[in-house]
């Protein structure tokens, strides 16, 4: 019996020196292909995105979820979120979308509801077709949020991801690419760039205050003017509740600054005027 097992223990033993190096190279392989894409280079990808900002984004088409041609020139006048996924992660790319939407709703709370647009555009054109698209937002809960879903060419797609700044690159997970969310102002331009699965809320609200109060349009009437600038300084962050409201005490310190500065003039016009009579 224990001679059984002695032999037992040796064959084994040979079995396990014959395979360890060809499964020690087969897990580094696919170690080595899911930790790095030598394609990739994060810093390099970083460098390309940020020199893209001040960039006029192209007015590439779109096929929307529900099948309609579109452009990016029909979603300029106001500024654009614009998101990049593929619709076949199934981690990180709904992680970002929900926690975005999110962030949009504050945002929307603050300056509007149609105050600004959002688009998420599926960049593996081979899958993200309309119907990938809509089944996508159907299970990050943005299909009723008024969020542009779209579709594009591999012509587009090109176009548009260097316009972003956008790269991504085929590798054994699915696609590596840099996480970022891009605001583009009313006229088409790369305004800012945004980063990561999560990030600070001000982040992106921050630039969408500055685009929607902070740049009025040359039609608008001086009184609307005057209170986009008052809406503008008074919009406060909590960071308590990671929210947006409007001071007013900041609105009523300003109305007492300027009823003082009205009432301190009127006194020294008078006296003015009285010491030359």
């Amino acid at each position: 019996m224990k001679f059984r097992a002695l032999i037992c223990g040796l064959l084994l033993h040979m079995l396990l020196i014959s395979v360890a190096p060809a499964l020690a190279q087969t897990t580094a392989s696919i170690a080595g292909n899911d930790l790095e894409n030598p394609a990739f280079d994060y810093d390099q990808a970083l460098a390309v995105s940020q020199a893209a900002i001040g960039k006029i984004v192209s007015d590439v088409e779109f096929t929307s979820a529900d099948g309609r041609r579109m452009t990016l020139g029909d979603l300029r006048g106001k500024p654009l979120v614009l998101s990049m996924v593929y619709t076949s992660c199934y981690q990180i790319c709904p992680m970002t979308t929900r926690f975005l939407s999110g962030v949009v709703d504050k945002a929307r709370a603050a300056l509007g509801e149609d105050s600004f647009a959002v688009a998420v555009v599926g960049f593996d054109v081979e899958v993200d077709n309309p119907a990938a698209m809509q089944y996508f937002a159907n299970k990050q809960g943005i299909s009723d949020k008024g969020w542009q879903v779209l579709s594009a060419s591999s012509g587009a797609l090109e176009a548009l991801a260097g316009d972003i700044g956008f790269q991504y690159f085929p590798s054994s997970n699915g696609f590596d690419h840099l996480i970022q969310a891009t605001v583009i102002d009313a006229e088409g331009r790369v305004y800012r760039q945004v980063y990561g699965q999560v990030f600070d809320t001000p982040l992106l609200v921050d630039p969408l205050i500055e685009l929607v109060l902070g740049r009025s349009p040359p039609e608008q009437p001086l009184l609307d003017n005057l209170v986009s600038r008052i809406k503008l300084f008074c919009t406060t962050y909590d960071p308590v509740r990671d929210g947006y409201y409007f001071d007013y005490s900041l609105f009523i310190g300003m109305l007492i600054g300027g009823s003082i500065i009205v009432f301190t003039t009127v006194v020294v016009v008078r006296e003015l005027r009285n010491g030359r009579a």
